[in-house]
């Protein structure tokens, strides 16, 4: 069986169902690359779809208020944890750049931002430069809250996922998305957090959130809520 179907759409771009063992009903969620959706086993893409269209014209709503901007010198990305600007040099293709106030991503200076093979380079040196970042930063941050509060995990991965914050493998290997450099440090160190109760409590059960809930001050589920609820920005 499946766990991860992804069907273009006219609407949408794309639209990403995945396969979860423990889903009981189909949740949906736009982000600014596409409709995401999570399904109980084996779910038939046709009535995915159907369930789809019933909510499509709402979702469709929510997908403009967060479509992802047109990319140009004007763009930055300025978050507690992350900065990023464009610029123009001598250069020709474009060329991601440690510098003392952040990332720089050093554009051919004639380059032509309103073709759209331009904008999926662009925002490819954009994530390029995100992984960079968190492969030096997020380690150190996990290895940090893996001391403090003494839940060992085997080794750290970092991927660009977009559908998924982190994850935990049962040999406790930890997976984080790159896009957490956007998010707010609180709501990073949750993901931390939760990703790290995962290496004692591998489902969602009442165990794992009571020793969530031990590390966070009892603030799980406002957390849970609240990082649903963001929308980065890119």
């Amino acid at each position: 069986m499946a766990t991860k179907r992804i069907i273009s759409d006219k609407e949408f771009g794309k639209i990403i169902i995945r396969t979860h063992r423990l889903a009981r009903n189909i949740s949906m969620r736009v982000k600014p690359d596409g409709l995401y959706l999570t399904v109980p086993p084996y779910s038939k893409t046709e009535y995915v779809m159907e369930v789809i269209g019933q909510y499509r014209s709402r979702l469709l709503e929510s997908y403009k208020k967060i479509e992802r901007p047109r990319i140009n010198f004007d763009f930055s990305i300025q978050t507690e944890c992350f900065r990023l600007t464009l610029e123009p040099g001598k250069v020709h293709c474009f060329t991601v750049r440690q510098t003392d106030d952040g990332m720089k991503i050093y554009c051919p200076s004639d380059t032509d931002f309103s073709s759209e093979g331009v904008q999926k380079l662009v925002r490819s040196a954009i994530v390029r430069a995100m992984k960079r970042s968190a492969e030096a930063y997020l380690p150190e941050l996990l290895k940090m809250w893996s001391d403090r509060v003494g839940l060992p995990y085997k080794k750290v991965r970092i991927n660009a996922a977009r559908s998924r914050w982190g994850s935990c493998t049962a040999s406790r290997t930890i997976n984080l998305s790159c896009y957490l450099m956007l998010v707010p440090a609180h709501l990073m160190d949750y993901v931390i957090l939760h990703e790290l109760a995962h290496t004692r409590e591998m489902n969602h059960g009442p165990q794992f959130w009571e020793l969530l809930n031990d590390m966070t001050g009892g603030l799980a589920l406002q957390l849970r809520k609240e990082l649903r609820n963001y929308h980065t920005a890119f």
